[in-house]
């Protein structure tokens, strides 16, 4: 895994790869995969995968980081755990868009909603005004669901649905910044 999660910092970026590499186990320890470092992803559990998805993400020092329904492949008793990363990241004031299902999560993450259909900004508010969903806005089907945390100040978070919502967001993120 570790050298996994260095590829992206000393190829893409140059760093030097005793830095790349403190830098994984760092990381690794703040997914709580510390020690995991020589595993093979195979031996891993999904939760513990989407953990080292997400400590090689962080790698690359990335502005905004999109998780894509990050606990929608996962065993019930695993979504905890890729969901308390996600949720120290946000304390952490990172700036995050995230496609989930998962409301309450959205709503303790986010205080700002978004619901959008086919790529246009439908409403707008305070995520705890409309998280949960209320069903004058539910969703159709085929609709998706998102929470953004901007690491400013006050690190707003997003809660959106709809068809391309992903970038209406990253536009809309680029505008407010």
């Amino acid at each position: 895994m570790l050298e996994n999660i260095i590829e992206g910092p000393v190829i893409v970026k140059g760093e030097p790869k005793e830095e790349a590499t403190a830098r994984a186990r760092e990381l690794l320890a703040k997914v709580g995969l510390a020690g995991k470092e020589t595993s093979y992803p195979r031996r891993l559990s999904g939760g513990q995968q989407q953990r080292v998805a997400i400590a090689r993400a962080l790698a690359m020092r990335p502005e905004v980081i999109l998780f894509d329904e990050p606990t929608s492949a996962l065993d019930p008793e695993l979504v905890g755990e890729v969901l308390n990363t996600i949720r120290q990241l946000a304390q952490e004031k990172r700036t995050m868009v995230i496609v989930t299902h998962e409301m309450s999560f959205a709503r303790d993450v986010a205080d700002r909603a978004i619901f959008m259909d086919q790529g246009r900004i439908v409403e707008q508010g305070a995520a705890k005004r409309y998280l949960p969903i209320p069903s004058s806005l539910a969703p159709a089907s085929s609709s998706r669901s998102f929470c953004c945390n901007n690491k400013k100040k006050s690190a707003p978070t997003i809660h959106l649905s709809g068809r391309d919502a992903i970038s209406s967001v990253i536009k809309l993120l680029n505008k407010s910044a």
